[in-house]
Protein backbone atom coordinates (compact mmCIF):
# COMPACT_ATOMS: atom_id res chain seq x y z
CA UNK A 1 0.00 0.00 0.00
CA UNK A 2 1.11 3.55 -0.80
CA UNK A 3 2.76 5.07 2.37
CA UNK A 4 0.85 8.37 1.91
CA UNK A 5 -2.47 6.50 1.68
CA UNK A 6 -1.58 4.45 4.77
CA UNK A 7 -0.71 7.65 6.66
CA UNK A 8 -4.08 9.19 5.73
CA UNK A 9 -5.99 6.07 6.85
CA UNK A 10 -4.08 5.82 10.16
CA UNK A 11 -4.60 9.55 10.85
CA UNK A 12 -8.32 9.19 10.09
CA UNK A 13 -8.47 6.20 12.44
CA UNK A 14 -6.93 8.22 15.28
CA UNK A 15 -9.14 11.22 14.43
CA UNK A 16 -12.35 9.14 14.47
CA UNK A 17 -11.41 7.52 17.78
CA UNK A 18 -10.53 10.89 19.34
CA UNK A 19 -13.79 12.51 18.14
CA UNK A 20 -15.89 9.70 19.63
CA UNK A 21 -14.14 9.45 23.00
CA UNK A 22 -14.12 13.24 23.52
CA UNK A 23 -17.67 14.05 22.35
CA UNK A 24 -20.70 14.96 24.46
CA UNK A 25 -23.22 15.01 21.62
CA UNK A 26 -24.57 11.83 20.02
CA UNK A 27 -24.13 13.11 16.45
CA UNK A 28 -20.41 13.80 17.06
CA UNK A 29 -19.94 10.32 18.54
CA UNK A 30 -21.73 8.79 15.54
CA UNK A 31 -19.56 10.81 13.11
CA UNK A 32 -16.40 9.55 14.86
CA UNK A 33 -17.59 5.94 14.57
CA UNK A 34 -18.28 6.43 10.85
CA UNK A 35 -14.81 7.95 10.21
CA UNK A 36 -13.28 4.96 12.02
CA UNK A 37 -15.22 2.43 9.92
CA UNK A 38 -14.35 4.10 6.62
CA UNK A 39 -10.66 4.46 7.54
CA UNK A 40 -10.17 0.80 8.43
CA UNK A 41 -11.92 -0.67 5.35
CA UNK A 42 -8.97 -0.10 2.94
CA UNK A 43 -6.60 -1.54 5.56
CA UNK A 44 -8.68 -4.76 5.68
CA UNK A 45 -8.89 -5.18 1.90
CA UNK A 46 -5.36 -3.99 1.00
CA UNK A 47 -4.18 -7.44 -0.19
CA UNK A 48 -6.97 -7.59 -2.86
CA UNK A 49 -7.50 -11.27 -2.07
CA UNK A 50 -11.18 -12.35 -2.42
CA UNK A 51 -11.24 -13.27 1.28
CA UNK A 52 -9.99 -9.79 2.24
CA UNK A 53 -12.63 -8.11 0.09
CA UNK A 54 -15.28 -10.38 1.62
CA UNK A 55 -14.02 -9.49 5.13
CA UNK A 56 -14.18 -5.75 4.30
CA UNK A 57 -17.75 -6.13 2.96
CA UNK A 58 -18.89 -8.01 6.08
CA UNK A 59 -17.23 -5.43 8.30
CA UNK A 60 -18.84 -2.53 6.44
CA UNK A 61 -22.36 -4.02 6.56
CA UNK A 62 -22.28 -4.87 10.28
CA UNK A 63 -20.70 -1.54 11.30
CA UNK A 64 -23.16 0.42 9.14
CA UNK A 65 -26.10 -1.42 10.75
CA UNK A 66 -24.66 -0.79 14.23
CA UNK A 67 -24.10 2.93 13.48
CA UNK A 68 -27.70 3.22 12.25
CA UNK A 69 -28.87 1.66 15.54
CA UNK A 70 -26.73 4.12 17.55
CA UNK A 71 -28.35 6.99 15.65
CA UNK A 72 -31.83 5.49 16.07
CA UNK A 73 -31.28 5.02 19.82
CA UNK A 74 -30.06 8.61 20.31
CA UNK A 75 -32.95 10.02 18.23
CA UNK A 76 -35.48 8.01 20.25
CA UNK A 77 -33.95 9.35 23.45
CA UNK A 78 -33.95 12.94 22.10
CA UNK A 79 -37.60 12.53 21.01
CA UNK A 80 -38.68 11.50 24.53
CA UNK A 81 -36.38 13.63 26.70
CA UNK A 82 -35.20 16.53 24.51
CA UNK A 83 -31.58 15.62 25.35
CA UNK A 84 -28.74 14.95 22.88
CA UNK A 85 -26.15 14.58 25.65
CA UNK A 86 -24.51 11.12 25.73
CA UNK A 87 -24.65 10.85 29.53
CA UNK A 88 -28.41 11.67 29.61
CA UNK A 89 -29.63 8.40 28.06
CA UNK A 90 -32.64 8.02 30.37
CA UNK A 91 -35.23 6.36 28.11
CA UNK A 92 -35.24 2.53 28.67
CA UNK A 93 -35.97 1.61 25.02
CA UNK A 94 -33.05 3.79 23.88
CA UNK A 95 -30.83 2.02 26.41
CA UNK A 96 -31.80 -1.40 24.99
CA UNK A 97 -31.24 -0.32 21.37
CA UNK A 98 -27.89 1.24 22.27
CA UNK A 99 -26.74 -1.92 24.10
CA UNK A 100 -27.57 -3.97 20.98
CA UNK A 101 -25.74 -1.47 18.74
CA UNK A 102 -22.60 -1.43 20.89
CA UNK A 103 -22.70 -5.25 21.18
CA UNK A 104 -22.76 -5.39 17.36
CA UNK A 105 -19.88 -2.91 17.09
CA UNK A 106 -17.77 -4.84 19.61
CA UNK A 107 -18.70 -8.35 18.51
CA UNK A 108 -20.44 -9.48 21.70
CA UNK A 109 -22.57 -12.65 21.48
CA UNK A 110 -25.14 -12.95 19.79
CA UNK A 111 -23.77 -10.29 17.36
CA UNK A 112 -20.33 -11.91 17.14
CA UNK A 113 -20.49 -13.85 13.85
CA UNK A 114 -18.76 -11.18 11.75
CA UNK A 115 -15.69 -10.79 13.95
CA UNK A 116 -13.80 -14.11 13.46
CA UNK A 117 -14.50 -13.99 9.70
CA UNK A 118 -13.28 -10.40 9.34
CA UNK A 119 -10.17 -11.08 11.42
CA UNK A 120 -9.42 -14.20 9.37
CA UNK A 121 -9.60 -12.18 6.14
CA UNK A 122 -7.36 -9.34 7.41
CA UNK A 123 -3.56 -9.11 7.66
CA UNK A 124 -2.15 -9.50 11.20
CA UNK A 125 -1.35 -5.76 11.45
CA UNK A 126 -4.97 -4.83 10.60
CA UNK A 127 -6.19 -7.62 12.92
CA UNK A 128 -4.31 -5.88 15.74
CA UNK A 129 -6.14 -2.61 14.99
CA UNK A 130 -9.53 -4.37 14.83
CA UNK A 131 -8.94 -6.15 18.14
CA UNK A 132 -7.67 -3.13 20.07
CA UNK A 133 -8.10 0.49 18.90
CA UNK A 134 -11.40 -0.19 17.06
CA UNK A 135 -12.91 -1.43 20.33
CA UNK A 136 -12.08 1.76 22.23
CA UNK A 137 -14.86 4.11 20.92
CA UNK A 138 -17.75 1.63 21.57
CA UNK A 139 -16.38 0.82 25.05
CA UNK A 140 -16.12 4.56 25.77
CA UNK A 141 -19.80 4.99 24.79
CA UNK A 142 -20.73 2.09 27.12
CA UNK A 143 -18.63 3.72 29.87
CA UNK A 144 -20.42 7.08 29.48
CA UNK A 145 -23.92 5.57 29.39
CA UNK A 146 -23.28 2.82 32.00
CA UNK A 147 -25.64 4.23 34.72
CA UNK A 148 -28.61 4.03 32.28
CA UNK A 149 -28.04 0.51 30.91
CA UNK A 150 -29.97 -2.65 31.75
CA UNK A 151 -27.89 -4.82 34.16
CA UNK A 152 -29.73 -8.09 33.36
CA UNK A 153 -29.25 -7.73 29.60
CA UNK A 154 -25.55 -6.91 29.94
CA UNK A 155 -24.97 -9.82 32.35
CA UNK A 156 -26.64 -12.25 29.91
CA UNK A 157 -24.60 -10.89 26.96
CA UNK A 158 -21.40 -11.11 29.02
CA UNK A 159 -21.99 -14.69 30.17
CA UNK A 160 -22.88 -15.80 26.63
CA UNK A 161 -19.79 -14.05 25.22
CA UNK A 162 -17.43 -15.67 27.73
CA UNK A 163 -19.04 -19.09 27.12
CA UNK A 164 -19.10 -18.96 23.32
CA UNK A 165 -15.75 -17.19 23.04
CA UNK A 166 -14.15 -20.09 24.90
CA UNK A 167 -16.27 -22.84 23.36
CA UNK A 168 -15.89 -21.86 19.70
CA UNK A 169 -12.14 -21.31 19.98
CA UNK A 170 -11.50 -24.90 21.02
CA UNK A 171 -11.38 -26.58 17.60
CA UNK A 172 -9.74 -23.77 15.60
CA UNK A 173 -6.43 -24.21 13.78
CA UNK A 174 -6.17 -20.66 12.41
CA UNK A 175 -4.36 -18.38 14.86
CA UNK A 176 -6.35 -15.26 13.86
CA UNK A 177 -9.67 -17.00 14.54
CA UNK A 178 -8.40 -18.20 17.93
CA UNK A 179 -7.46 -14.60 18.78
CA UNK A 180 -10.90 -13.42 17.61
CA UNK A 181 -12.67 -15.83 19.97
CA UNK A 182 -10.23 -14.83 22.71
CA UNK A 183 -11.29 -11.21 22.12
CA UNK A 184 -15.00 -12.13 22.37
CA UNK A 185 -14.32 -13.93 25.66
CA UNK A 186 -12.44 -10.91 27.10
CA UNK A 187 -15.25 -8.57 26.01
CA UNK A 188 -17.58 -10.70 28.14
CA UNK A 189 -15.43 -9.93 31.20
CA UNK A 190 -15.53 -6.21 30.36
CA UNK A 191 -19.31 -6.13 29.77
CA UNK A 192 -20.21 -7.87 33.02
CA UNK A 193 -18.61 -5.23 35.24
CA UNK A 194 -19.36 -2.03 33.24
CA UNK A 195 -22.44 -1.13 35.33
CA UNK A 196 -21.00 -1.89 38.77
CA UNK A 197 -17.48 -0.51 38.32
CA UNK A 198 -16.86 1.14 34.92
CA UNK A 199 -13.21 1.96 35.74
CA UNK A 200 -12.48 -1.76 36.06
CA UNK A 201 -13.76 -2.24 32.50
CA UNK A 202 -11.30 0.36 31.24
CA UNK A 203 -8.44 -1.20 33.23
CA UNK A 204 -9.34 -4.62 31.79
CA UNK A 205 -9.43 -3.11 28.29
CA UNK A 206 -6.01 -1.44 28.64
CA UNK A 207 -4.35 -4.61 29.91
CA UNK A 208 -6.10 -6.74 27.26
CA UNK A 209 -4.93 -4.30 24.54
CA UNK A 210 -1.35 -4.52 25.78
CA UNK A 211 -1.30 -8.34 25.85
CA UNK A 212 -3.08 -8.73 22.49
CA UNK A 213 -0.72 -6.22 20.87
CA UNK A 214 2.22 -8.32 22.13
CA UNK A 215 0.76 -11.53 20.67
CA UNK A 216 -0.14 -9.96 17.30
CA UNK A 217 3.23 -8.21 16.88
CA UNK A 218 5.11 -11.39 17.84
CA UNK A 219 3.11 -13.52 15.39
CA UNK A 220 3.60 -10.87 12.71
CA UNK A 221 7.37 -10.83 13.18
CA UNK A 222 7.46 -14.66 12.99
CA UNK A 223 4.98 -14.69 10.02
CA UNK A 224 2.68 -17.21 11.72
CA UNK A 225 -0.94 -17.70 10.60
CA UNK A 226 -1.66 -21.37 11.42
CA UNK A 227 -0.90 -23.70 14.33
CA UNK A 228 1.17 -25.94 12.03
CA UNK A 229 3.43 -22.98 11.16
CA UNK A 230 3.67 -22.09 14.85
CA UNK A 231 5.13 -25.54 15.53
CA UNK A 232 8.18 -24.81 13.34
CA UNK A 233 8.64 -21.19 14.49
CA UNK A 234 10.80 -22.23 17.48
CA UNK A 235 13.85 -22.45 15.19
CA UNK A 236 13.59 -18.80 14.19
CA UNK A 237 13.68 -16.71 17.38
CA UNK A 238 13.74 -18.99 20.46
CA UNK A 239 13.70 -16.12 23.00
CA UNK A 240 10.65 -14.54 21.31
CA UNK A 241 8.89 -17.91 21.47
CA UNK A 242 9.44 -18.12 25.22
CA UNK A 243 8.00 -14.61 25.58
CA UNK A 244 4.98 -15.59 23.44
CA UNK A 245 4.37 -18.58 25.74
CA UNK A 246 4.30 -16.36 28.83
CA UNK A 247 2.13 -13.69 27.14
CA UNK A 248 -0.43 -16.32 26.08
CA UNK A 249 -0.58 -17.62 29.66
CA UNK A 250 -1.00 -14.01 30.81
CA UNK A 251 -3.94 -13.57 28.37
CA UNK A 252 -5.43 -16.73 29.89
CA UNK A 253 -5.28 -15.05 33.31
CA UNK A 254 -2.86 -17.30 35.22
CA UNK A 255 -1.88 -15.90 38.64
CA UNK A 256 1.73 -14.66 38.67
CA UNK A 257 1.19 -12.80 35.37
CA UNK A 258 -0.43 -9.44 34.48
CA UNK A 259 -3.61 -11.00 33.00
CA UNK A 260 -4.65 -12.31 36.41
CA UNK A 261 -5.17 -8.77 37.77
CA UNK A 262 -8.40 -7.78 35.90
CA UNK A 263 -10.01 -11.22 36.43
CA UNK A 264 -9.22 -11.11 40.14
CA UNK A 265 -10.60 -7.58 40.55
CA UNK A 266 -13.76 -8.33 38.52
CA UNK A 267 -14.53 -11.49 40.53
CA UNK A 268 -13.93 -9.49 43.75
CA UNK A 269 -16.31 -6.72 42.60
CA UNK A 270 -19.01 -9.23 41.54
CA UNK A 271 -18.75 -10.86 44.98
CA UNK A 272 -19.20 -7.42 46.61
CA UNK A 273 -22.35 -6.96 44.50
CA UNK A 274 -23.61 -10.35 45.87
CA UNK A 275 -23.43 -11.93 42.40
CA UNK A 276 -21.54 -14.96 43.66
CA UNK A 277 -23.17 -17.43 41.22
CA UNK A 278 -22.28 -15.16 38.26
CA UNK A 279 -18.68 -14.76 39.49
CA UNK A 280 -18.33 -18.56 39.86
CA UNK A 281 -19.78 -19.14 36.38
CA UNK A 282 -17.42 -16.56 34.82
CA UNK A 283 -14.42 -18.16 36.52
CA UNK A 284 -15.44 -21.61 35.29
CA UNK A 285 -16.08 -20.38 31.74
CA UNK A 286 -12.60 -18.83 31.60
CA UNK A 287 -11.26 -22.40 31.80
CA UNK A 288 -12.54 -22.94 28.25
CA UNK A 289 -10.37 -20.14 26.90
CA UNK A 290 -7.48 -21.35 29.09
CA UNK A 291 -7.59 -24.60 27.10
CA UNK A 292 -6.98 -22.97 23.72
CA UNK A 293 -4.33 -20.62 25.12
CA UNK A 294 -2.54 -23.69 26.50
CA UNK A 295 -2.91 -25.31 23.08
CA UNK A 296 -1.27 -22.29 21.45
CA UNK A 297 1.44 -22.28 24.12
CA UNK A 298 2.01 -26.02 23.64
CA UNK A 299 2.40 -25.57 19.87
CA UNK A 300 4.70 -22.59 20.44
CA UNK A 301 7.35 -24.10 22.69
CA UNK A 302 6.69 -27.65 23.81
CA UNK A 303 6.02 -29.44 20.51
CA UNK A 304 8.87 -30.56 18.30
CA UNK A 305 7.45 -31.31 14.86
CA UNK A 306 7.98 -34.73 13.27
CA UNK A 307 10.78 -35.01 10.70
CA UNK A 308 8.21 -35.47 7.94
CA UNK A 309 6.77 -31.97 8.36
CA UNK A 310 5.79 -30.20 5.14
CA UNK A 311 6.79 -26.80 6.51
CA UNK A 312 10.22 -25.46 5.78
CA UNK A 313 12.06 -24.66 8.99
CA UNK A 314 13.04 -21.02 9.21
CA UNK A 315 16.52 -20.74 10.67
CA UNK A 316 17.48 -18.01 13.13
CA UNK A 317 17.45 -14.50 11.79
CA UNK A 318 20.13 -11.89 12.48
CA UNK A 319 17.37 -9.26 12.65
CA UNK A 320 16.96 -8.06 16.28
CA UNK A 321 13.59 -8.31 17.98
CA UNK A 322 11.52 -5.14 17.83
CA UNK A 323 11.96 -2.95 20.95
CA UNK A 324 8.18 -2.39 21.11
CA UNK A 325 7.56 -6.16 21.36
CA UNK A 326 10.18 -6.42 24.13
CA UNK A 327 8.56 -3.60 26.17
CA UNK A 328 4.99 -4.87 25.67
CA UNK A 329 5.97 -8.47 26.47
CA UNK A 330 7.71 -7.38 29.68
CA UNK A 331 4.65 -5.38 30.75
CA UNK A 332 2.29 -8.24 29.80
CA UNK A 333 4.17 -10.58 32.13
CA UNK A 334 5.38 -8.55 35.11
CA UNK A 335 2.77 -5.92 36.09
CA UNK A 336 0.98 -7.96 38.79
CA UNK A 337 3.35 -7.02 41.69
CA UNK A 338 2.69 -3.30 41.10
CA UNK A 339 -1.11 -3.73 41.02
CA UNK A 340 -1.63 -1.34 44.04
CA UNK A 341 0.06 1.42 42.00
CA UNK A 342 -2.10 0.62 38.92
CA UNK A 343 -5.26 0.73 41.07
CA UNK A 344 -4.16 4.05 42.58
CA UNK A 345 -3.70 5.49 39.07
CA UNK A 346 -7.09 4.18 37.91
Amino acid sequence: MNPQAKLIFMTSLLLGTTITISSNHWIMAWAGLEINTLAVLPLISKSHHPRSVEAATKYFLTQAAASALVLFSSMTNAWHTGQWDITQLSHPTSGLILTSAIAMKLGLVPFHFWFPEVLQGSPLSTGLLLSTIMKLPPITLLYMTSPSLNPTLLTILALLSTALGGWMGLNQTQVRKILAFSSISHLGWMAIIIIYNPKLTLLNFYLYTMMTATVFLTLNSMKVLKLSTLMTAWTKVPSLNAMLLLTLLSLAGLPPLTGFLPKWLIIQELTKQEMIATATLMALLSLLSLFFYLRLAYCTTITLPPHTTNHMKQWRTSKPTNVLIAILATMSITLLPISPLILALV
